[in-house]
């Protein structure tokens, strides 16, 4: 479908030498109000203050880094030929969530076994803080007129699309050629998926399964709509974010049972021991 639209500035803020983009005042949106609900859920189950705040501290630059390294591992033609300083741009674009997840439970790990605490816990309290980050993140995409979907139909667009706000469909009008917003379902997929899990946790699962939750219903709706993008990272044939969904689908449903049936998960997820039947 043509379309002719002007795009919106990319520049949140331009100082000078300084020039901060929409991008990275999203993602870094996104974070701190990730951060201040873990902290508001963790003062709720009595943890130490400062120990989501701390460890989110070293997670979010890990997990940023994580995030470029993955993009650029799969995309590195596209490096090759260019200025070295263009593998640091993120500001560009350019980095991949399962990096993110990646740096993100990697200090996790390392961060639960330095302070003697219970990673699944740590990483529980953190659940609805990433997949509410990812939704809020998906608009810096949005600015950076990326991740985005193919060629959007007259048919399609008059479907439901007519009826979004002419700020978003203007957006994705690229070239003269209107484009899927695929940044949107996402973020409403990761909202709709934020909702589950705090259902979820006040039902008091296993410790872990709030967590596994998330990677697991998170996956399903990734996995539909990469399809439908086209700036996906490829391995050989195939969507490296696809692979990875179903990946993380199968090995969340072995976990879940394998803790369940030798009994690694012994505790709920406000920390309270399960009663054993007699």
């Amino acid at each position: 479908m043509s379309c002719s639209a002007p795009a919106l500035d990319r520049i949140f803020l331009d100082i000078g030498p300084l020039t901060i983009y929409w991008y990275g005042v999203i993602i870094a949106a996104g974070a701190f109000i990730g951060l201040y609900l873990a902290t508001k859920e963790s003062d709720r189950l009595g943890l130490q203050k400062d120990l989501m705040v701390d460890m989110i501290v070293f997670a979010i630059p890990i997990s940023i880094i994580f995030a470029r390294i993955y993009y650029v591992i799969f995309e590195w033609d596209r490096y090759t030929g260019g200025s070295w300083w263009d593998v640091f741009a993120i500001w560009e674009g350019g980095i991949a969530i399962h990096g993110a997840l990646i740096g993100a439970v990697l200090t996790a790990i390392v961060y639960a076994r330095v302070k003697k605490v219970s990673f699944w816990q740590l990483a529980d309290i953190a659940a609805p803080s990433l997949i509410l980050g990812q939704a809020i993140g998906r608009w810096g995409n949005f600015m950076n007129q990326e991740a985005h979907g193919g060629p959007l139909s007259e048919t399609t667009y008059n479907s439901f699309h007519q009826y979004l706000p002419d700020f978003i469909m203007n957006q994705m009008c690229i070239d003269g050629v209107m484009y899927h917003p695929t940044f949107l379902y996402e973020s409403f997929w990761n909202i709709v998926v934020l909702i589950f899990l705090l259902v979820l946790r006040r039902k008091n699962p296993l410790r872990g399964e709030v967590f596994i939750s998330y990677l697991m219903a998170y996956s399903v709706g990734r996995f539909f709509i990469e399809g439908m993008r086209t700036d996906s990272l490829y391995f050989g044939p195939f969507r490296v974010a696809q692979l990875i969904s179903v990946a993380i689908i199968l090995i969340g449903i072995v976990v879940i049972v394998y803790r369940r049936r030798t009994g690694k998960a012994n505790r709920h997820y406000d920390g309270k021991k399960i009663k054993k039947k007699k």
